[in-house]
C-alpha cells in the first residue's frame, strides 16, 4: 500500500516553526477551522522578538457568541494590516536578511481585503510554504464534508484524503481514541516539537516560541537548516 499522510489543523497567524515542520511532513494538510474560535490563542497572534523581549502581535476581531467558529470571524479593525507591517519593519528591519524579503511581505500585508480571520492566515501560510520550498497540498476542510464527533471527524477526513497515517500535535493525545484509528487502518504519528536548533537571533536569551518570520528574517534561505523535516 502506498503511504498517504495527513495532518489536520486550526489555522494560526504567521505560526511558529513547528506548524511547518508538520505541513511538511504530510502528503496534505487541512486546514480546519470549522471549530469555535477560542480567545488569547494562535488564531489571531503571535510573538515576536524584539529588543525588549517577547512582544504580541495581534489582529483584533469580533466575536459575537462563543459559538462563532474560525472561518466566521472576522477583523474589527480595517487597518490593521498596515499596523503590523510598520511593527515588523520596526523589529527587525535591521535582520540580516529583512531586505530580502521586504518588497514579498509589504505586498502580501498591503494587498489583504479580506475581513475573514481564516482566509487571512491561510494566505500568510501559503506564502510562508512556497518561501520555505514546502510542496505539500493545503486544503479546506469544508470541502471534505466531514462527518462525526471529534474523533469521527478526523477519521473522515483520512479516507477521504485516502491517507493511512495521520500526524498530530502532542496536545490531541488529551482527546484523541487512537483504537478508532486503528479499526480503521490508520496509524497516528505525534509531532515532537522537542530538539530544535539555536539560529542566530537578534537580542537574548534565545527563544524557539516565535513567529516564524523570525526565523526567516534571520536566516533567510538558510532558514531549512533550522527545521526538522526539511532537507539541509
Amino acid at each position: 500500500m502506498i503511504s498517504r499522510k495527513i495532518a489536520i489543523s486550526q489555522s494560526n497567524y504567521i505560526p511558529w516553526k513547528g506548524y511547518f515542520d508538520m505541513i511538511n511532513m504530510v502528503d496534505v494538510f487541512v486546514i480546519y477551522d470549522e471549530v469555535q474560535y477560542t480567545k488569547n490563542d494562535w488564531r489571531n497572534r503571535n510573538l515576536l522578538k524584539t529588543k525588549n523581549g517577547l512582544e504580541w502581535i495581534t489582529i483584533s476581531v469580533k466575536q459575537n457568541s462563543l459559538q462563532q467558529t474560525i472561518d466566521e470571524t472576522k477583523v474589527f479593525l480595517s487597518k490593521w494590516n498596515k499596523k503590523h507591517w510598520n511593527t515588523l519593519q520596526a523589529v527587525y528591519g535591521k535582520s540580516p536578511f529583512f531586505k530580502k524579503y521586504k518588497e514579498r511581505f509589504a505586498e502580501l500585508y498591503l494587498s489583504i481585503d479580506t475581513p475573514f480571520l481564516s482566509e487571512i492566515n491561510h494566505r500568510f501560510i501559503v506564502e510562508i510554504c512556497d518561501i520555505l520550498g514546502v510542496q505539500t497540498s493545503i486544503v479546506n476542510s469544508r470541502t471534505l464534508s466531514l462527518r462525526g464527533d471529534a474523533n469521527g471527524r478526523l477519521i473522515d477526513a483520512c479516507e477521504k484524503l485516502e491517507a493511512n497515517t495521520y500526524i498530530s500535535g502532542p496536545a490531541a493525545k488529551a482527546y484523541i481514541n487512537q483504537s478508532l484509528f486503528e479499526q480503521r487502518s490508520i496509524k497516528i504519528e505525534w509531532m515532537d516539537y522537542t530538539g530544535y536548533k539555536q539560529y542566530n537571533q537578534m537580542w537574548e536569551p534565545f527563544e524557539h516560541s516565535v513567529s516564524i518570520l523570525d526565523l526567516i528574517f534571520n536566516e533567510g534561505d538558510q532558514a531549512k537548516r533550522f527545521l526538522k523535516t526539511f532537507d539541509s
